[in-house]
């Protein structure tokens, strides 16, 4: 099921980011709502308050690490986009739409969880509960198809760029190598009727003169 096209505002930001930091930051924005759920999970048999400040606060983290994650993100996307196959831009482009909803949901699990501690009634608490799991559900897609652009794609991968690099190299110097033997060979199918013209053509008797006519008839 493909999502909707979807995309936040651009923000200019005072700095810039630099290539590369999507992948630690990754780390946060993953193991944050995965640690969120487990912890969820104790405290419904523990039911103390403390833990849910504990759970809040580290969401309000997550957010800002999830929010982080699709900006570094978008920086690395596009320096590793020209160097992809075009099964890599697209698997690309799927995982940075995906990101795009899942920095929306990580508000969403915020307000879900302020609602659940306010009223402190069970069914929200559950509804909480269902769409901070679905928003861990993302979160751990989005990991997994991030894994496969850097080591089925070779996304923002050195190695990978220099060898793509050196492989253009290659294809360049074998066309030019063809062109010249292309040249080559029109060049020689051009010259060679001429020079069979000459060996073909047999020399021309040299006409006979009055002299040699009569010489030959007296020797008769």
């Amino acid at each position: 099921m493909e999502l909707p096209a979807l995309k936040l505002p651009q923000i200019e930001l005072p700095f810039d980011i630099p290539v590369l930091l999507h992948p630690p930051i990754d780390h946060f924005a993953i193991a944050i709502p995965v640690l969120v759920l487990l912890i969820e999970i104790v405290n419904l048999f523990l039911k103390k308050r403390a833990i849910g400040v504990l759970t809040f606060s580290l969401l309000i983290i997550g957010m800002v690490a999830a929010a982080a994650a699709y900006l570094t993100g978008t920086v690395d996307g596009k320096e590793a986009f020209d160097t992809l196959t075009q099964a890599g831009k697209e698997e690309l482009k799927e995982h940075k739409l995906l990101g795009t909803y899942l920095v929306i949901a990580s508000a969403i699990v915020v307000i879900f969880k302020l609602i659940s501690a306010l009223t402190r009634k069970g069914l929200l608490k559950a509804l909480y509960l269902l769409v901070l799991l679905a928003f861990v559900a993302g979160i751990l897609k989005q990991g997994k198809d991030g894994g496969e652009l850097v080591y089925e794609y070779g996304a923002n991968v050195e190695i990978v760029k220099t060898l793509k690099d050196d492989l253009s190299d290659c294809k360049d110097d074998l066309k030019d190598a063809e062109d010249e033997a292309k040249e080559a060979e029109e060049s020689a199918k051009v010259s060679t009727p001429a020079a069979t013209v000459e060996k073909a053509t047999p020399p021309t008797p040299a006409p006979q003169t009055k002299e040699s006519s009569l010489e030959d008839s007296q020797a008769e």
